[in-house]
């Protein structure tokens, strides 16, 4: 992005002729990947006019003219907001969310709209009211979820940015099934729709400075968000890495982690060391087990405003997914509240104290470990149901969440995902670099040697060939 600014300001390409190559992508590919929602092509064109005008008359500002995918949460005046539910599909919005008005107030132009997930509530992107989401690396597999069409609209080409939010990797998982980059936030940084504080929106796009540049825009206090503090300017250059100790995670015995993506990580592992750093691999036990993931989730989440939100819809079951209705039902059941919400606390204490005891206290700085446990997830996985398969071992249902979820548990862990490198059919792996509470700075600093040195995506031949199988 900062080359297509640079290219803007001198008049050699204009934001026109950029959404305009992205509408005709949208056109070619959307059919096999059906990531996108709405379109608002007039309005985009119409921005991107006035955009092209401000580069002439020198008034650009800080995303002029450059385009974004937004999720289906975030929305301007008068947009549909669907949540991927059959029971919102006529849920149009009075006014803009805080996230669109901040990308529009830096120029940014906004033609479509992005799949998610039925209320947010799985790790890969399919509902009833927008059919399944397909991963444009390979059209058999998922995109992730919730920010699954956001993830598949930046690797198809249709945007040069997107919006994304993470409960439960929501960001992560689709920055990973993507080959982009992604930034989890701590809670406090950017304004999100809950004050819920495992819930975060953060940026998602191709390369590393674009997703810092996107996060200055969308971080920092607002009249909508009484829980967000003061903002953090993120720059754009670090120092760099000799002698940082960093602990390699594998799986903190949560998921078992497939041959493929073992391999991914000893390449983003050997990739850091080049760098100077020193990445030693580091036993992690959290205090909790593969089965309990899922339920620790339930504690919290349908415990407070999550579940709150969810009772009203107990009724319309048969309107719903498998997934969401299994969320619903369990929501409002009264199995959940004040006491499970103490519950989660404690939990949650616990597993901050066990990685200062069993990492931060031993020198390290921060944590890398894959981002899910495998990158071969069907299309239409459900998790309601399971039956996901890791070299032989089948996983627990919420096992394609194990590894993201815990860092919404402590969601004051800033976490951005990278992407290192494709599986054997095709399929991104990426990995997640993961630090102490509020300590964005150290996580961007790794972020930014290992995407100066990592083999990229998008050039040569690693772009995505819409293969099958």
């Amino acid at each position: 992005m900062p080359l297509v600014r640079r290219l803007f300001r001198a008049r050699k390409l204009s934001p026109v002729e950029v959404l305009e190559s992205q509408i005709a992508r949208y056109e070619a590919v959307n059919d096999k990947v059906n990531c996108v929602t709405y379109t608002h092509f007039d309005d985009a064109i119409a921005a991107a006019k006035d955009s092209e005008q401000r580069y002439m008359d020198g008034t650009a500002r800080e995303l002029e003219g450059i385009t974004v995918a937004v999720k289906d949460e975030h929305h301007d005046a008068g947009w549909i907001v669907t949540q991927g539910s059959k029971l919102l599909a006529d849920n149009k919005m009075s006014a803009p969310d805080v996230i669109v008005a901040r990308l529009k107030a830096a120029g940014c132009v906004l033609p479509i709209q992005t799949t998610v997930p039925e209320l947010y509530l799985s790790g890969v992107t399919w509902s009833e009211l927008w059919g399944v989401t397909r991963n444009p690396w390979n059209l058999e597999y998922a995109v992730g979820g919730s920010s699954g069409g956001s993830g598949a609209a930046l690797a198809a080409g249709m945007s040069t940015l997107a919006t994304g939010s993470d409960m439960g990797g929501s960001i992560r998982i689709p920055a990973n099934f993507g080959a982009v980059y992604g930034f989890k936030p701590p809670v406090g940084r950017v304004p999100s729709g809950s004050l819920q504080y495992f819930l975060g929106t953060g940026p998602m796009a191709r390369g590393f400075d674009d997703m810092v540049i996107m996060q200055n825009v969308l971080a920092g206090p607002s009249f909508t968000a009484p829980h967000v503090g003061p903002k953090l300017e993120m720059p754009l250059s670090y120092p760099g890495l000799s002698g940082m100790r960093i602990a390699y995670v594998e799986n903190m015995g949560l998921a078992p982690v497939d041959t493929d993506t073992k391999a991914a990580m000893a390449q983003g592992v050997e990739t850091l060391t080049s760098l100077g750093a020193i990445v030693e691999t580091v036993e992690v036990d959290p205090g909790f087990g593969p089965d309990e993931v899922g339920e620790i989730f339930s504690k919290g989440g349908l415990g407070g405003p999550i579940g709150g939100d969810m009772v009203p819809f107990a009724n319309r079951l048969d309107e719903m997914t498998s997934y969401g209705a299994s969320f619903v039902k369990k929501a409002a059941s009264g199995k959940y509240n004040g006491q499970t919400v103490s519950e989660f606390e404690q939990i949650v204490f616990d597993f901050y104290r066990r990685l200062g005891e069993q990492v931060y206290d031993k020198g390290y700085e921060a944590i890398v470990m894959p981002t899910i446990c495998t990158p071969h997830v069907p299309a239409d996985y459900d998790i309601s149901k399971g039956g996901l398969v890791v070299d032989g071992q089948e996983v627990h249902p919420f096992g394609i969440l194990a590894l993201t979820a815990p860092w919404n548990f402590l969601n004051w862990c800033p976490v951005v995902d990278v992407p290192v490198t494709l599986s054997s059919k095709g399929v991104p792996i990426g990995m997640q670099i993961i630090g102490k509470s509020y300590e964005d700075l150290e996580v961007f600093r790794i972020a930014h040697a290992y995407a100066g040195r990592a083999q990229p995506m998008f050039t040569g031949n690693r772009f995505p060939d819409y293969r099958r199988g």
